[in-house]
């Protein structure tokens, strides 16, 4: 199966290209960003050697789903989606803070707990809960949006005091996200899920307005359980069903690579890669309801390109 590996194009009236993990992000006119989601997958920080066919695709789409159906709570940096991989969008400034939230104790937050600490990013936690239990009311934890290096967890306190955003602007931040949290848990709960975290970024547009940036609601980007035999597993102590990318560091972990120096990514086989890649599928499926439609895979980066240029024609 052919995949979106890597992208090199010039486009008419580009000002810059970035690549990200995932992401090769071209700028046009210093006005247009066009976003294409490739096919590479990143794990512990590292981007594995293979890249996932339609990875990119159900990354992309469900972004795209969830951003139409939020831009109603606030504007988004979406102005089309002109192929199934790429998303064309207005060019904004990032806040310097990444805003997670989180409804039940999982992952980063149960670690933090399990070690004895009762607060997290500033927010107290009650005692006697236990791993993924349901929080008294979703909280807020935000961290840095680190250039180089991890993310470091950060209060609302600290963001102020260091005036890395300005009070009025955190206050609407925390709003936007405790709404899109809520719509994302209704939507969730329709299609038989549990919203457990997730994180959202913000901007501002050349007019000064806050943005949502980057995808929402995708599994690489939050958690997810399944709704049904929650109750009954958190009663007997048993490991949620996840909805999530934790498959892809389950198999790496049981195939001796967590990121550490001197540990090899374990061999990608075409049977690896097409059961990560059918899984993704499922994702999709599962998350939006609705059945996958693959896109073509033949002349694959023509297409992209094509799909690009014709909305920069009009543009």
């Amino acid at each position: 199966m052919l995949a979106i590996k890597e992208t090199h194009f010039q486009f008419p009236r580009q000002t810059n290209y970035y690549k990200g993990k995932v992401r090769d992000v071209y700028t046009i006119d210093d006005q247009y960003l066009v976003m294409i989601v490739s096919d590479r997958i990143s794990a512990f920080d590292v981007v594995l050697p293979e890249a996932i066919p339609f990875k990119g695709q159900v990354l992309n789409q469900i972004a795209a789903k969830f951003l139409l159906a939020t831009q109603d709570i606030v504007q988004n940096w979406v102005i089309d989606v002109p192929d199934p991989s790429v998303t064309i969008g207005k060019i904004c400034t990032p806040f310097k803070v990444e805003m997670v939230i989180r409804g039940y104790l999982a992952g980063h937050a149960w670690r933090e707990y399990q070690a004895g600490r009762r607060q997290v990013c500033g927010v107290q936690l009650p005692d006697g809960l236990k791993e993924n239990d349901k929080l008294p009311q979703p909280i807020i934890t935000p961290t840095t949006k680190a250039s180089v290096g991890h993310d470091e967890d950060i209060s609302r306190e600290e963001i102020l005091n260091r005036n890395i955003v300005s009070e009025s602007d955190y206050i609407l931040l925390e709003r936007y996200t405790q709404q899109l949290f809520q719509r994302g848990t209704e939507m969730a709960a329709e299609r038989g899920l549990i919203l457990v975290d997730t994180k959202y970024e913000f901007g501002k547009d050349l007019t000064d307005k806050i943005t949502l940036i980057d995808e929402i609601h995708t599994p690489d980007s939050s958690r997810y359980f399944y709704l049904e035999g929650y109750d009954d597993r958190q009663s007997k102590n048993e490991n949620q069903r996840q909805l999530s990318k934790e498959f892809v560091r389950k198999w790496l972990i049981e195939n001796g690579f967590q990121g550490n120096d001197g540990q090899v990514v374990p061999q990608m086989t075409p049977e690896i890669v097409s059961s990560i890649s059918e899984r993704y599928i499922e994702l999709f499926e599962r998350i939006t309801g609705e059945k996958f439609q693959k896109a073509s895979q033949e002349d694959i980066l023509n297409r992209v390109e094509r799909n690009i240029l014709e909305f920069l024609n009009r543009a």
